[in-house]
């Protein structure tokens, strides 16, 4: 008998069998060998499906019993239960339906993105859930260039072109896949964003702002012109919190534009344009025209350069509201941006509504957390913690959370409004202004330490924002 606490297989193992099999049949498949598969099985069932499994999984298999509690917890690991399960025993490639059930089946699992990789021996599909990338396929080498054709005759793109890199797009009703293909050196590495259409469900009251927080973002957000920036890394946030925005500024009185890449959500009501640099539409230039389409409201999908955040100071000195996001590490950090960028600190002074800066973390599932003792030599050198804590909770793993630890993401939010005080200190220092803390104002490294002092999150998750606090 099995005696680790953990069944633990193989993604190859793991693909012999679908989902609805191994929770069907209570198996989990442990090797293959010489068309024979081993099965484990829990030593309470009774072994008497063989001809069955035999029949639907194409081997002669052999069942190896296990304590229920392993098979259970396997179970939950690795065949995840979801509306849309590929039904093939395994990933058969020559099924021109498999890359079709792959991306449904990574949407009804909540993946932001799927990856598909190739190297020297084989390829993988791997699944972002949560922020964190999870294997799901192994796929042989000699399949994956008709995986990739495949991929590249949905997204409009040239099959002959293998040197360069390609983006395309494939649309469905209720959902869109933006596609970037990269050419490595065993072959084309593909990445599709899963982007949800519907934005009708956004809402500024369920992304976590603090009251207070709320109210002065509201303030700068209903403010006739100026500019409302949104920092933060990728994956962030940051689009949700500005679609969030739009839909609440979205009134028949109002103009509004965008011009985003990809456009992740359709608004009706909204005029939303879609960047396409090699052609020349970009930011910049797209919103030269934007001043031209009589606007109240711009939305900018992200300031890269300088040329783009000065035409976004001269919109907003010019009557317009100017949305937008930005790569900054935090609020204040947004406006140094700007001056790097050769934006003049008056003119920020004067346009500059509120500056937001946010993270996501994600949240210890509240069925499994454990309580320890707190060392706080674990906590970064440079981090000055506001209040000292003893104990904190770690992530452990249960059914509820698919033995991950975590349930669930977050926002957190630094939110800056650009009152009289602050206008003049960008004016004299803009550049040194991260030196000094804003009265009143939490950084997102307090706001991450108070949540993983309550129990909310880990040190794990708040470590890295720990660290630029």
């Amino acid at each position: 008998m099995i005696t680790s606490s953990d069944i633990q297989i193989t993604t190859e193992i793991q693909q012999l069998i679908n989902a609805e099999v191994a929770h069907h049949y209570g198996v989990i498949p442990s090797a293959l060998s010489n068309n024979e598969l081993v099965l484990f099985i829990s030593e309470s069932e009774p072994n008497d499906n063989h001809e069955e499994l035999e029949m639907i999984l194409g081997y002669s298999v052999t069942f190896v019993t296990v304590p229920e509690n392993q098979i259970s917890k396997a179970l939950t690991v690795y065949y995840r239960k979801n509306d849309y399960e590929i039904q093939n025993k395994s990933v058969d490639l020559t099924n021109e339906d498999f890359l079709e059930k792959l991306i449904y089946e990574a949407k009804a699992m909540l993946s932001s993105d799927i990856h598909f990789e190739v190297y020297e021996k084989e390829a993988r599909v791997r699944l972002r859930i949560d922020g964190l990338l999870i294997e799901k396929y192994r796929i042989p080498k000699e399949n994956y260039l008709e995986l990739v054709n495949k991929i590249k005759i949905k997204s409009n793109l040239d099959i002959t072109e293998k040197r360069l890199p390609q983006d395309g797009r494939i649309n469905y009703s209720d959902f869109d896949l933006r596609v970037s293909i990269l050419p490595t050196l065993h072959g084309e590495k593909i990445v599709m964003r899963i982007l949800g259409k519907d934005a009708s469900n956004i809402s500024l009251d369920q992304l976590g702002f603090e009251a207070e927080e709320k109210e002065i973002y509201l303030e700068g957000v209903k403010n006739t012109n100026g500019i409302v920036l949104i920092s933060g890394p990728t994956g962030s946030g940051k689009t949700t919190t500005l679609y969030a925005t739009l839909k609440l500024l979205n009134k028949i009185r109002s103009n509004i534009v965008t011009v985003e890449d990809p456009i992740e959500y359709t608004l009706e009501g909204i005029n939303q344009v879609q960047l396409k640099e090699d052609i020349g539409l970009t930011f910049t230039s797209a919103l030269r025209s934007f001043l031209r389409q009589d606007p109240d409201i711009i939305m900018l999908g992200e300031i890269r350069d300088a040329e783009t955040a000065k035409m976004a100071i001269r919109a907003s000195l010019t009557g317009h509201l100017v949305l937008s996001t930005i790569h900054t590490n935090s609020a204040l950090g947004t406006i140094s941006r700007l001056v790097d960028m050769g934006v003049p600190a008056f003119l920020i002074a004067e346009t500059l509504n509120v500056s937001v800066a946010q993270r996501l973390l994600r949240k210890l599932c509240p069925s499994c957390k454990v309580l320890h003792d707190f060392n706080a030599n674990e906590l970064p050198r440079n981090y000055s913690v506001p209040f000292k804590i003893t104990e904190h909770y770690v992530a452990k793993g249960c059914e509820e959370c698919y033995y991950t630890g975590y349930k669930g993401r977050r926002a957190i939010y630094e939110v800056i409004p650009v009152n009289q005080d602050l206008s003049n200190r960008i004016k004299k220092d803009a550049q040194n202004l991260e030196q000094n803390r804003i009265e009143n104002i939490e950084k997102l490294s307090d706001k991450a330490y108070k949540l993983f002092a309550n129990g909310d999150t880990s040190l794990e998750e708040v470590y890295s924002i720990l660290i630029n606090g």
